[in-house]
């Protein structure tokens, strides 16, 4: 798996002081995507034990909230793997951290994959362009979910991050 960046201390995608992956592919090509530098799963730089270890360094912080996962797509085919492992590790070692994950797929569709044991709050579907809404809050648009995973989970219904 590749990616672009890791960001700390973000406040914009989720709730508190955040660090971002920025991981590299993405197969939805949303038409007005705010990232398609990351479509390309080649790009950007390989995730390797170095960037790893950057990101639990972070994590240690008292103050970090948690992790961000998005892109590209962390549920990209290439990137689902390594994402399943890494989100599991923190949650084992950081259990009172937050995991959130940006994806284009919507819930619905991806409600059996192992990964969502271990995250908190899911932020789904593609960016629609013509749904835009600069007021939502931690989404593009007005067709994408805050999805409180562990409540969906629980509830067999899905249950908004409120």
């Amino acid at each position: 798996m590749n990616y672009h960046n890791i960001t700390k201390d973000d406040m914009l995608n989720g709730e508190g002081l955040r660090v971002v992956l920025w991981v590299a592919g993405c197969s939805h090509h949303c038409k007005g995507c705010h990232n398609p530098i990351t479509w390309d799963p080649n790009g950007g730089l390989e995730f390797d034990e170095s960037a790893k270890n950057e990101i639990f360094d972070e994590l240690k912080k008292d103050y970090v909230s948690g992790i961000t996962f998005s892109g590209g797509d962390p549920l990209y085919k290439d990137n689902i793997q390594t994402i399943t492992s890494l989100a599991k590790e923190i949650k084992q070692k950081f259990p009172q951290k937050t995991i959130w994950l940006y994806t284009g797929y919507n819930f619905e569709d991806i409600k059996n994959l192992e990964i969502l044991k271990y995250i908190d709050v899911l932020c789904d579907g593609k960016f629609e362009l013509d749904k835009r809404d600069v007021k939502a809050h931690w989404v593009g648009s007005t067709n994408q979910r805050v999805i409180d995973v562990k409540k969906t989970l629980k509830e067999n219904k899905i249950v908004l991050f409120e």
